[in-house]
C-alpha cells in the first residue's frame, strides 16, 4: 500500500516544507493556511473530501479540513478512494478585464506601467462584483499591476459570501512571516489572492506613456494599428500579442487549470491582451479571430468547467440571471444556499 506524508498546519507556523518530486502530502488546517504553504513551495494543491487518493506523479499538497495541531510529519497509509479528477470536477472560471485606469481616461498607452483605476474604473469594478455576487469564488489570480488588483478587491466587496480577499506574499521569508494570520476562524473567511507578472498586460515598449492620437499622427494610423492589432508584430522594443500569449497561457495551464480541475472556483482579474490570450486558448480561436476580440473594461466573462471541458457562458448581466447557473449542479446549489442564508 502506498504512503504519503501528513502535514498538520497551525496558524502560527506556516513554515516551508521540503518535498521531493513524486512525493504526496496531505495537509490538515484551514484552506488559506494550506494555500500559503503550497504557494511558497511550488506545490499543486488538491482538495480531498474522501478517505484517500492515488499518489501523484508530481509534488501535490492535499487539503483535508480538520483541526490544526502544530506542524509535524508522519507517514499514513493511503486507502482506496475516489480522487477528484478533471473528469468529475465542476467549477466556475470568471475572467474580468480591469476597470478604466487613469491612463485609459487620458488616452495613453499603458502597457506594464503600474497605473491605478480612475473613478469610473472603480465604479466599473464594483458593478462587476454585483454581476458575479452569486457565483462562488474560492481563489483569485491577478496580474502584478495595481489596476487589476484593485478590480479584484473592489469586485469582491459586493459578493454575498462577504469573504475577504487577501493577497499572498511569498516573495520573501519576511514577507510571508509578516503577513501571517493568527486566527483559524479568520483564515476560514479569507479568499487567497495570487499575483503573477505573467498575467500582466502586454508590454508596449516605447509606446508606453505616449498619447494614442499623437502617436498615430506621428507614425501613421496604419502603423499604429499594426502595432496594436496584429498578432505577431510588436511595437518598438515591446511585446506582440503572440509573445504575451506565450507567458499568459503557459501560466494559466500550469497554475490556474490545476485549481479548476480540483473543483475550485477561480476568478482572474487581468488585462485586455492577457485575457484575450487565455480566451484564445479556451475557445480555440485563430490568430485572426483573437485580434478581432474586444473585451470591455469591468465586464465579467463566465466559463464553467465540466467533463474536462471549458464552456463559455457569456457575461452575466446581473445577480438574478438564473441561466448563468443552469449548466452545473454545483453552481445552482451554491445559489440556492446563498438564497436560503439570506432568508434565514
Amino acid at each position: 500500500m502506498a504512503a504519503r506524508t501528513m502535514i498538520h498546519l497551525a496558524a502560527n507556523d506556516l513554515r516551508s516544507v521540503d518535498v521531493a518530486r513524486g512525493k504526496e502530502m496531505a495537509a490538515v488546517g484551514s484552506y488559506s493556511q494550506v494555500c500559503r504553504v503550497a504557494a511558497c513551495n511550488g506545490l499543486h494543491l488538491e482538495e480531498q473530501s474522501g478517505r484517500g487518493r492515488l499518489v501523484a506523479t508530481k509534488p501535490v499538497l492535499i487539503w483535508r479540513r480538520g483541526v490544526a495541531c502544530g506542524v509535524r510529519a508522519s507517514v499514513v497509509p493511503v486507502s482506496n478512494g475516489a480522487p477528484t479528477t478533471a473528469k468529475t470536477a465542476q467549477a466556475a472560471l470568471i475572467l474580468i478585464r480591469h476597470g478604466e485606469s487613469l491612463w485609459n481616461s487620458k488616452n495613453l498607452f499603458t502597457g506594464c506601467v503600474d497605473v491605478p483605476l480612475s473613478e469610473q474604473g472603480v465604479n466599473e469594478a464594483i458593478e462587476a462584483g454585483k454581476r458575479i455576487s452569486h457565483i462562488p469564488v474560492d481563489m483569485i489570480f491577478t496580474s502584478a499591476l495595481i489596476r487589476a488588483q484593485m478590480t479584484a478587491m473592489l469586485a469582491m466587496t459586493q459578493h454575498r459570501r462577504q469573504k475577504v480577499p487577501v493577497i499572498l506574499h511569498n516573495e520573501s521569508e519576511r514577507a510571508e512571516a509578516w503577513s501571517r494570520i493568527f486566527s483559524t476562524d479568520t483564515e476560514e473567511q479569507v479568499i487567497p489572492v495570487v499575483t503573477a507578472w505573467e498575467l500582466n498586460e502586454r508590454m508596449y515598449g516605447e509606446l508606453q506613456g505616449l498619447n494614442k492620437k499623437e502617436t498615430a499622427d506621428k507614425f501613421g494610423k496604419d502603423k499604429v494599428h499594426e502595432w496594436r492589432r496584429s498578432y505577431d508584430i510588436p511595437p518598438p522594443n515591446g511585446e506582440s500579442l503572440e509573445m504575451c500569449a506565450e507567458r499568459a497561457v503557459a501560466y494559466f495551464k500550469d497554475k490556474v487549470v490545476p485549481e479548476i480541475e480540483a473543483g475550485r472556483n477561480v476568478m482572474i482579474a487581468a488585462h485586455g491582451n492577457s485575457l484575450r490570450s487565455i480566451i484564445m486558448y479556451l475557445d480555440k480561436l485563430t490568430s485572426q479571430e483573437v485580434i478581432e476580440l474586444e473585451l470591455s473594461t469591468g465586464i465579467p466573462m463566465l466559463y464553467t468547467f465540466k467533463g474536462n471541458r471549458f464552456l463559455r457562458r457569456g457575461s452575466p448581466v446581473g445577480p438574478t440571471v438564473a441561466g448563468v447557473y443552469a449548466l452545473t449542479e454545483d453552481l445552482a446549489r451554491y445559489r440556492d444556499q446563498l438564497d436560503s442564508r439570506a432568508w434565514s
